[in-house]
């Protein structure tokens, strides 16, 4: 039933080691030539979240009302921001990689989930320290609480998610390069529909199955819920976050089936 989808898995295990070389090659292509080197990539989420609890927290010391996670807007902000910021990296990166590597794979008979593999992991291997970095900061509060253990989980579960859905999005971006305008536009409105910043408990009830639309939606509250409260994600968080990860599988496997004998014309 998945045999296209399985092939992608064993082309890519297959060939892990050139994958590595690959993450890495494109790693240091991010910072090659700027005076920060490679502490750059990390600049800039760095400077958003600090940004975030400057403004909100201590210039004008926001509090959010009752039944959010914490009162404290800035604290609120960062825990959802960091991971949308990493959701989108890998995404718009990981749809772009087949355009990108056009002219090397129409040379080379590579599989092309090499490179969408290779985006995704170069902006892993940026932003896995920072959520590190994230979490050491948050986890004090609660004196490292056993749900903290829920966390790696949670980040590989968003990790896939990544992986999937821009390896959807680079094969229609190959056919449409219409794919590029309309998701771009999708990553700069999609943190209004997600709980990043607000508490879901703000959103009117009859409309909050919109939020699960956003597939970061899931994975934002079980941060906020190991991070901000402590807690073990709600079962939701999993069980929508699955259900992400089966339909992109599904409509992956679809889309290798179907495109494997035009994708390399259509770059």
């Amino acid at each position: 039933m998945l045999h296209a989808f399985g092939n992608e898995l064993r082309a890519v295990w297959s060939a892990r080691s050139l994958v590595w070389v690959l993450t890495r090659r494109e790693v240091a292509a991010r910072h090659a030539g700027t005076a920060a080197g490679i502490l750059w990539p990390y600049l800039q989420p760095l400077l958003t979240v600090a940004a975030y609890y400057l403004v909100f927290d201590v210039v004008f010391a926001m509090r959010l009302g009752d039944g959010a996670p914490t009162h404290a807007v800035g604290t609120f902000l960062v825990v959802g921001a960091l991971p949308w910021m990493a959701f989108c990296d890998a995404v718009a990166r990981g749809m772009n990689s087949l355009i990108d590597a056009g002219g090397l794979l129409q040379k080379n008979p590579l599989p092309p989930v090499l490179f969408v593999t290779r985006s995704v992991l170069a902006s892993a291997l940026v932003f896995a320290p920072l959520l590190l970095l994230l979490a050491l900061a948050y986890t004090p509060l609660h004196r490292f609480a056993w749900p903290v253990v829920a966390f790696p989980l949670l980040v590989l579960v968003q990790w896939a998610i990544c992986l999937l859905l821009a390896y959807v999005l680079a094969i229609l971006a190959a056919a449409l390069r219409d794919t590029v305008q309309m998701v771009g536009f999708l990553l700069s409105v999609g943190i209004y529909l997600s709980p990043v910043l607000f508490p879901m408990t703000l959103f009117p009830e009859r409309w909050r199955w919109v939020l699960w639309l956003n597939p970061m939606a899931a994975p934002v509250q079980g941060y906020q819920q190991i991070l901000l409260q402590g807690s073990w994600p709600a079962a939701s968080v999993w069980w929508v976050s699955c259900a992400w990860m089966v339909v992109l599988v599904l409509a992956l496997n679809v889309l290798v089936a179907r495109s494997r004998d035009q994708l390399v014309d259509w770059l």
